[in-house]
């Protein structure tokens, strides 16, 4: 079986290969990838090379597939798991799996298996680990998008407070708090939010923080407060005191719990200054600097009890919340993408990922189209009467990418999603 897919062979070496697969062992299997949303920390690994943490081995000598938020069917099973998953099974992934204390990550450590590729061997610890995980939605994109929504649920997961009379570490955010989101209209805090709006016993005011009017626009139409609580969207950008302004809006309480989406230093230590007596600070975005640091108040951290979080990746079980909300459309991770491509063009695309405007960029490997703006749909539906059909697609459904714009695509490309 021949694969296309693109590998890294080094920093900022990011190359298509066209290349046979190994044939299948009986305790493989074989998949047909059919999205992949491309990642920041995608992009992160592209700009380190050998040089990042994840990688293990000589990528001039192993060359990774790159990719790991990816969906696909699968097309063969190893003997050892044909009575567990079958032929054309809809699926997604654990990326990160261990065995006997060994980590290993698709998009960073396998040279045949990972989300840029039109076919790849899953190997034996992906199915060992229970990191193969069927879906049972609609479309394929939002399969791919479980991985990112899976690592926002994990990092509310990671949230605490304390108590003043036991020392017990709460986990979770606070019940009925204040909490705020720096950095709110980017792909990753648009997720933030919708996930923060569906937690029951969540926070009651949640301010989404950014310094785009044009996201923060794009932002109201896709996202409504529920009720019981209240969502305030803010520019900050235009605050001549934003941690005073912002905690206004506390009536001067703070922040409970304070998540930072952008790797900043004057927004860490804005965050800081946002925190209520006992608040958490998650700082969810990975940075690329390995040295960046930022200025603490540690008086508060003495006497207020403040404190910080960080985490990368998810667990089996954070993934499988994500799915279940997606496929109870509770949670609607489509409000994070902005542009479909095809294979070729997930070079330029993972090269370029914070020069590219809007959110998620999604890959479609078995079709050849460039790195697409959905805003773009209808302009170039005048001359291409699939655009047209796209363009109108979206916009039933408040301008966003959906399984029925993702149908549309696939059969006009002829993608067969039985083998």
């Amino acid at each position: 079986m021949k694969t296309r897919a693109v590998r890294l062979y080094g920093e900022k070496d990011l190359r298509l290969d066209s290349f046979e697969l190994p044939e299948m062992k009986e305790d493989e299997m074989l998949v047909k990838i059919i999205s992949d949303s491309v990642c920041m920390s995608t992009y992160k690994l592209v700009q380190q090379g050998d040089r990042h943490k994840r990688v293990t081995e000589r990528l001039s000598e192993h060359p990774a597939v790159i990719g790991h938020e990816l969906s696909g069917i699968i097309v063969d099973v190893g003997d050892k798991w044909k009575d567990t998953y079958q032929k054309g099974m809809k699926f997604t992934v654990q990326p990160e799996v261990t065995v006997e204390g060994v980590s290993r990550t698709v998009g960073y450590n396998y040279g045949t298996y990972g989300g840029d590729s039109t076919y790849s061997i899953l190997p034996a610890e992906v199915m060992e680990t229970g990191s193969l995980i069927p879906f049972k939605g609609e479309s394929f994109f939002e399969a791919s998008l479980s991985e990112p929504t899976s690592c926002i649920i994990a990092g509310y997961r990671r949230m605490y407070h304390t108590s003043k009379t036991n020392h017990r570490h709460i986990m979770g955010i606070k019940e009925g708090g204040n909490q705020i989101i720096l950095g709110a209209c980017g792909p990753m805090g648009l997720e933030c939010i919708d996930y923060a709006l569906q937690i029951e016993h969540g926070a009651r005011l949640i301010v989404a923080a950014d310094v785009s009017d044009e996201r923060i626009e794009r932002a109201k139409k896709m996202l409504k407060a529920r009720e019981g609580k209240e969502l305030i969207f803010v520019n900050s950008a235009g605050l001549k005191n934003p941690v005073e302004e912002l905690r206004k809006l506390t009536g001067g309480k703070g922040y409970d719990d304070v998540f930072v989406y952008a790797p900043v230093r004057a927004l860490i230590e804005q965050a800081d200054g946002l925190l209520a007596e006992d608040g958490c600070l998650n700082f969810f975005a990975g940075p690329v600097d390995q040295t960046l640091s930022a200025t603490v108040n540690f008086y508060n951290v003495h006497y207020a009890r403040t404190h910080t979080v960080g985490f990368t990746g998810s667990t089996n079980e954070d993934l499988y919340e994500a799915l279940k909300l997606m496929e109870e459309g509770r949670i609607h991770p489509t409000v994070m993408v902005t542009h479909i491509g095809g294979l070729e063009s997930a070079v330029d695309t993972t090269l370029n990922v914070p020069g590219i405007p809007g959110g998620k960029k999604l890959i479609y490997p078995h079709i050849d189209l460039p790195l697409t703006a959905i805003e773009d749909f209808r302009k170039l539906g005048e001359k291409n009467k699939l655009f047209e059909r796209l363009a109108d697609s979206c916009d039933r459904h408040q301008g966003c990418w959906n399984a029925e714009a993702e149908r549309l695509l696939l059969e006009y490309y002829g993608v067969d999603l039985t083998k």
